[in-house]
């Protein structure tokens, strides 16, 4: 468990820890919304028996601490807590939470959701897949940009070029 807003890591995480330590220490606290992301066992109707991610470090970091700036000043919530899993995961596998922390529960759903749409269409991210027939690279559904959209951003995703294509 950390004090910071944002980790990216392989470890997993305890959901009910994180939170404690999120509200500690600030009565003012009335409202938690949390989201926990997992690893499903089917994807755009294909079996997944594994899934990977990988990520820029450092650079992943700082995308998500000025969405949480963002979310912050938005919304007025007291705290945030990002973390995001990378490496190899299995079905069920927790893979990331947003826990959000607010006077009230209307900010922190808010914020939570928000952070969310962010999330998922613009934080430096790549996910591979296993299915079947093999692997596979997942891209960023329109659905997702069209829920990123009805918060005011038109950001383009996340870059296309995936860590290792960029070496070169």
């Amino acid at each position: 468990m950390s004090s910071a807003r944002v980790t990216v890591q392989t470890a997993d995480f305890d959901l009910a820890a994180e939170v404690a330590a999120l509200r500690s220490g600030d009565s003012s606290v009335g409202a938690v919304a949390a989201f926990i992301g997992t690893v499903r066992d089917r994807n755009d109707g294909q079996g997944v028996s594994s899934m990977e991610l990988e990520h820029y470090p450092g650079m992943t970091e700082r995308a998500i601490e000025a969405m949480i700036d963002e979310a912050m000043q938005r919304f007025g919530v007291r705290g945030a807590r990002v973390i995001h899993r990378v490496g190899l995961l299995q079905p069920q596998d927790q893979i990331m939470m947003v826990a959000i922390t607010s006077a009230h529960r209307g900010a922190a759903f808010q914020a939570c959701e928000f952070l969310m749409d962010y999330l998922k269409t613009q934080a430096p991210f790549w996910k591979k897949e296993w299915t079947p027939d093999g692997a596979r690279w997942v891209d960023a559904r329109s659905s997702d940009d069209a829920a990123v959209a009805r918060w005011g951003i038109t950001v383009p995703n996340a870059p296309a070029a995936r860590p290792e294509e960029n070496e070169a």
